[in-house]
């Protein structure tokens, strides 16, 4: 029986992972940058422009939503470390994305290289 380490170890070699340096420019050039992370782990602090789509819901909103059906998106995403990323990759390459990187060591990697992270204000009821 295969664990999840062992899905995650054979999705690295299917997808195309880049560096936090690199991710830099691809995001740049992107046209979705994308945290797969859960709801919690988003409001807590995320790479500025991401759009949230938790893995667990991923392939319905890319299918159920219009601007996200073009096969040509050119796609960077990324969750804590890097796993939840490298499945989804694979889930989007195997739906005919054609341009679709994983951010290497994922937020914490991010987070850790002094990047940039958004930190939404919770709402004030004063």
């Amino acid at each position: 029986m295969k664990t999840a380490h062992d899905l995650v170890a054979a999705a690295k070699t299917r997808v195309q992972e880049i560096s936090v340096e690199e991710a830099e420019s691809a995001i740049r050039d992107a046209d979705l940058l994308l945290d797969v992370r859960e709801a919690d782990e988003y409001a807590a602090g995320h790479l500025s422009g991401a759009t949230h789509i938790p893995r667990g819901l991923l392939e319905f909103k890319f299918s159920g939503t219009p601007a996200l059906q073009p096969r040509g998106l050119r796609i960077v995403l990324y969750c804590k470390t890097s796993g939840r990323a490298a499945l989804s990759a694979v889930a989007l390459h195997e739906m005919g994305y054609l341009s679709v990187q994983s951010i290497a060591g994922g937020y914490d990697a991010w987070a850790a290289a002094g990047k940039p992270v958004a930190h939404p204000q919770p709402p004030s009821f004063e």
